[in-house]
C-alpha cells in the first residue's frame, strides 16, 4: 500500500475549510493546513499538520505546498478590516496560485461564490470574479466551486439570525423580504469539492441546496425552529446597513456589510443552474435548533483578532 496523497487545505481550523479537510481524511488522505491561526482549537489532533500563510515569501510558501497534490483553497475576506482590503486578497491568492504551481500542486479546488463579476460593482462579488480569472490564467488544473449561503455548525450569518431572533422582540428585514437565497450545506460544499478534486476535467459549478427561500420566510424558518415569534418588521434598504452598524457597535463586530445587503436583495445567492447539494435546511434545524444562535459568532473575533489576514472559514 503506498502512502496516502497529501492535500493543502487553507483554513482548516476555520469553516468550510474544516469540513473539507474532515472529509479528507475521513477517505484516509493526509492534510496539511495553511492558516494564520495556528492555535485556533480544532477536532483533528495532529492528524493535520500546519503550515502559515507567507503571502510576503512566495518561496517560503511554496516551500510550504511542496509534496501535495492537490489544494483546497477558501482564502478570502469577507470584508475590508484595517490594513486587509479586497484589492490586497487578489493579490495574496494569485501569489498562492503561484506558489502552487511552481510547489507541483496537480490541481487546485477554489471555493468562490455565485454569480461573480468583473463588472460587479460590489467589491465582494468583483473580486472573487478576478480571483477566479487568476486562477483560469495560472495554468494549473482547476475546479472552480460557487457556493451559495453555506451554512452549518459555526455558521456566522444563519447562527446571527438566530441569535437575533432570540435576543430581541424585533426583527427588521430590508425592503420587501420577498428577495431569494439558495442556502447550502457546509458538508455538501466539501463533498462536491473533495469529488472536484479527485477528477480531471476542468470545471466551474455552482454548489447550491435543494431549496430556494424568500428571506423573509428564512427568517421565519429559523424562528420555528428555534421557538420564537418575533415581530417582523420591513424597514427601508437604506436603514439596514445603519441599524447593522449599531447593532455591530453593541456587539463589536461587523454585522452585515453593504455588499451582503445589495447582493441578498439582488437574488446574488441563488443557482441558475439545477441544485447541487441535498442536505434539507428545515432538517437539518430541527436536527440543531437547540444550539443554534445560542451565542454571537463574530466575524471580527474570529479572524481578526490576532491576525489582519484571514480566510473565509
Amino acid at each position: 500500500m503506498g502512502t496516502p496523497p497529501l492535500n493543502i487545505v487553507t483554513g482548516a481550523f476555520g469553516y468550510s475549510g474544516r469540513h473539507i479537510a474532515q472529509r479528507l481524511l475521513d477517505m484516509d488522505e493526509r492534510v496539511r493546513t495553511l492558516t494564520n491561526h495556528p492555535t485556533r482549537p480544532h477536532p483533528f489532533g495532529d492528524r493535520v499538520t500546519v503550515a502559515r500563510y507567507d503571502f510576503a515569501h512566495p518561496a517560503r510558501l511554496a516551500k510550504s505546498l511542496e509534496g501535495a497534490s492537490t489544494l483546497y483553497n477558501t482564502y478570502w475576506i469577507r470584508f475590508a478590516y484595517r490594513q486587509v482590503t479586497f484589492d490586497q486578497a487578489i493579490q495574496n491568492s494569485r501569489v498562492l496560485f503561484t506558489a502552487a504551481r511552481e510547489a507541483g500542486i496537480r490541481r487546485v479546488v477554489h471555493l468562490s461564490i455565485t454569480n461573480p463579476s468583473e463588472d460587479s460593482p460590489l467589491p465582494y462579488f468583483k473580486g472573487k470574479a478576478l480571483v477566479e480569472r487568476a486562477l483560469r490564467e495560472s495554468g494549473l488544473s482547476y475546479a472552480i466551486i460557487r457556493p451559495t449561503m453555506i451554512f452549518g455548525p459555526e455558521d456566522i450569518l444563519l447562527n446571527n439570525i438566530a441569535w437575533c431572533l432570540r435576543t430581541f422582540p424585533v426583527f427588521p428585514i430590508p425592503g420587501s423580504g420577498r428577495y431569494a437565497l439558495q442556502p447550502v450545506s457546509a458538508e455538501d460544499v466539501a463533498e462536491i469539492a473533495v469529488r472536484a478534486g479527485h477528477q480531471q476535467a476542468y470545471v466551474t459549478m455552482d454548489a447550491a441546496g435543494p431549496k430556494t427561500y424568500t428571506y423573509e420566510d428564512l427568517v421565519r424558518l429559523i424562528a420555528r425552529a428555534i421557538g420564537r415569534a418575533p415581530r417582523i418588521v420591513h424597514v427601508p434598504p437604506a436603514l439596514m446597513p445603519i441599524l447593522a452598524g449599531a447593532l455591530g457597535v453593541i456587539v463589536r463586530d461587523v454585522v452585515l456589510t453593504r455588499d451582503e445587503a445589495a447582493g441578498l436583495m439582488a437574488g446574488l445567492l441563488v443557482s441558475k443552474d439545477p441544485s447541487t447539494g441535498s442536505t434539507s435546511l428545515s432538517a437539518w434545524l430541527r436536527q440543531h435548533a437547540a444550539g443554534v444562535g445560542r451565542r454571537y459568532a463574530s466575524e471580527v473575533a474570529r479572524h481578526f483578532a490576532v491576525t489582519h489576514l484571514k480566510s473565509l472559514e
